[in-house]
């Protein structure tokens, strides 16, 4: 999962980044609000960790920024030294949905990690099936098939459509896509997740005849949707 790590104690931040990167997630690590609020505003995220004292903008700001500016639902861990009743409470009510007391330990990290994701996204398996409306992957043998039909498609547009299924309702960045097809190690420009894009919305007929809508958010990503079938091709 794609995390956003807001910790302006260098150490402290590169050893959690390490955690959760061990553990599988990738980490986008910030030290003042300011920067992880620029980035919010351009990029997805699966999840944001955030201290309470950091330069610019306090984490309890940027928590308000996400639930009343960004009207963001993706989940909020706090790790802070703030260990008084008052302000953990005043973190969870302003929508924060846990909390941690420093020192953070790596194991109960891990453990509230997959528990606030599985929250919005239960466990993907790697072999079971997506299907959606005609649409069926199959896992196992790397195989997109449309009312049964099956397309031909590259590994990139495979893997593409992989996330797109597996995401399917949220608004993700390009970056985000980037990272989950591309690797975060690979510079790839927008233009070839529009280009690939275009391909696998062309190949599997991306449409609402279809029951689903792939749409465009100028200067952000896309975002796939399930949509009502129209009754005349319905019928």
């Amino acid at each position: 999962m794609r995390i956003a790590l807001l910790e302006d104690d260098v150490v402290v931040g590169a050893a959690m980044q390490h955690w959760l990167e061990a553990a599988g997630h990738t980490v986008h690590n910030f030290t003042s609000g300011k920067t992880i609020v620029r980035e919010a505003a351009r990029e997805s995220f699966d999840l944001f960790m955030l201290d309470w004292h950091v330069p610019d903008m306090s984490g309890r700001e940027v928590l308000s920024w996400l639930r009343e500016k960004q009207q963001s639902t993706v989940p909020i861990l706090f790790a802070t030294s703030r260990d008084s009743e008052e302000d953990i409470v005043a973190a969870l009510q302003a929508g924060a949905d846990d909390y941690m007391v420093k020192p953070i330990r790596r194991l109960e990290l891990l453990a509230r990690v997959d528990s606030l994701l599985r929250r919005i996204r239960p466990k993907v398996s790697e072999v079971e099936p997506i299907s959606i409306g005609p649409y069926l992957i199959n896992l196992v043998d790397r195989v997109v098939t449309v009312s049964g039909e099956p397309i031909e498609m590259t590994d990139k547009e495979y893997d593409l459509t992989v996330f797109l299924f597996r995401n399917i309702g949220r608004l993700t960045s390009r970056g985000h896509i980037s990272e989950s097809v591309w690797g975060r190690s690979t510079d790839v420009q927008s233009r070839t997740v529009d280009t690939h894009v275009s391909r696998v919305r062309k190949k599997l007929e991306l449409g609402p005849a279809r029951g689903v809508r792939l749409t465009p958010v100028y200067n952000f990503g896309y975002r796939l949707e399930k949509v009502s079938v129209p009754d005349d091709a319905a019928a």
